[in-house]
């Protein structure tokens, strides 16, 4: 079996593992967001769940305060987002997000993934907080793809590694 020298520095810490797969992440819900036409960006499945465009923010909003409370010295403070008006705004937002947490990430060691952080929780470690950060995304793209489906709206190709 011949391994590249690429795919196996891409595999050669957990840290490049994650950003790989954070900006396969990012690639694949921009992909979803933009299929989704701008009037369905309201739409809602049910009176108590968050819009398609409100999801987005929520996932946004998830990556700020977690790459920067745990992966940055920022003093975050959870502040409601305004909802952008249009779609471009929207995914404009999003993406800007992903790129902050992917450089706050890139700025950690290898060392520091390993050390154990104060969480509401209980103790976790900040590889623990990576892996939390792409659940987050997951958990609501999922959602977001049943949104496609109920507008009659194909999903994108999925996106993995």
């Amino acid at each position: 079996m011949i391994i590249s020298a690429t795919s196996f520095a891409q595999q050669s810490s957990a840290k490049e593992a994650w950003l790989e797969k954070w900006e396969n992440s990012k690639d694949y819900l921009v992909a979803i967001a933009e299929v989704m036409p701008e009037e369905h960006f309201g739409f809602k499945p049910t009176e108590r769940q968050m819009s398609f465009k409100e999801q987005l923010i929520h996932i946004k909003g998830n990556m700020d305060w977690l790459s920067s409370s745990y992966f940055s010295e920022e003093d975050f403070k959870r502040e409601k987002t305004v909802i952008p008006e249009t779609k471009a705004a929207v995914i404009a937002l999003l993406s800007e997000a992903f790129d902050a947490a992917k450089a706050k990430v890139e700025s950690a060691s290898e060392e520091d993934l390993k050390r154990t952080i104060d969480f509401f929780d209980g103790p976790k470690s900040k590889l623990q907080m990576l892996n939390l950060l792409q659940d987050h995304v997951s958990h609501h793209r999922g959602q977001l793809i049943v949104y496609l489906n109920l507008n009659s709206v194909e999903p994108p190709k999925y996106v993995g590694w």
